[in-house]
């Protein structure tokens, strides 16, 4: 349950509400977030984010946290891996700076993980070697690899960076730019590692990502959603794997239409 506006929360309030959502801590946990409309939190951000890593590490789990740089894309330096400053806000921002996580090295869509060092630096490995943000051999298909979840806390699927990732895995057509841009990590040590990727692109439309929501009931009828609270944000934690089945149902139901080519609401007959 949420408070009303002028409480504050502690951080045992937080981790009450992911005890009551039943959320695993064993697993990857990705979030994407609204620090906002979280509301009034004592501490602030660092109490946030302390919760987060002591709810979802507890058992062995990887907590992330986004903090992309593509608005870099073009100048000199597309991922400084000693700069925390991202594309996402405050609470991005502020987990880079955290020395408790490791960074990946994806050009554009790199992510913080705080957890377990030998897990965590697994799953962030060969991240400057892909060929798109949200390619399915970066972090993003691996949370999918190990049964994990998107966290979205006060922000709809239009934030959910993970589904541009199962497009890719199911190969959907006119999701990725026809030519590569070049992107530079300047990785810890300094070295410079140069090398070209594929945006995300679709004809149709500028920013496909604000369609995403049309998945929503979908992934709801498929038992691919928890429901709950952090703080005042209403929170959804979705399962990987059944959202990228649910997607790959509805893609071939639609026999070769694109699902998200109009922003009318999916047809029941697509994912039932």
């Amino acid at each position: 349950m949420s408070k009303r506006q002028n409480e504050s929360y502690t951080k045992k309030d937080l981790i009450s509400q992911l005890t009551a959502m039943g959320l695993p801590r064993d697993k990857v946990v990705l979030m994407h977030s609204s620090l906002r409309l979280i509301g009034l939190v004592e501490g602030g951000a660092a109490t946030v984010l302390d919760a987060m890593i002591e709810y979802f590490t507890a058992e062995g789990g990887l907590f992330c946290v986004p903090t992309h740089t593509w608005g870099n894309i073009g100048q000199e330096i597309t991922l400084d891996m000693k700069d925390p400053h991202t594309c996402l806000g405050a609470f991005s921002n502020f987990a880079a700076a955290d020395p408790r996580g490791i960074r990946s090295e994806n050009p554009t869509h790199s992510m913080m993980v705080f957890g377990d060092t030998e897990r965590a630096l697994e799953f962030v490995s060969d991240e400057c070697h892909i060929s798109s943000g949200t390619d399915p051999e970066s972090c993003y298909g691996k949370i999918c690899r190990d049964g994990g979840y998107i966290l979205l806390v006060g922000v709809s699927h239009s934030r959910n960076t993970y589904l541009h990732c199962v497009e890719e895995m199911l190969n959907m057509p006119n999701r990725l730019s026809a030519e590569p841009r070049k992107v530079t990590v300047r990785r810890m040590s300094g070295e410079l590692v140069t090398r070209e990727v594929k945006t995300h692109h679709t004809d149709f439309t500028n920013d496909v990502s604000l369609r995403f929501p049309k998945y929503e009931t979908a992934f709801r009828y498929h038992g691919a959603i928890t429901d709950g609270f952090v703080g005042n944000a209403p929170a959804q934690a979705c399962d990987a794997r059944i959202m990228r089945d649910t997607m790959a149902l509805i893609l071939r139901n639609c026999k070769g239409k694109d699902p998200l080519a109009d922003e009318f609401s999916l047809s029941p007959l697509l994912y039932r």
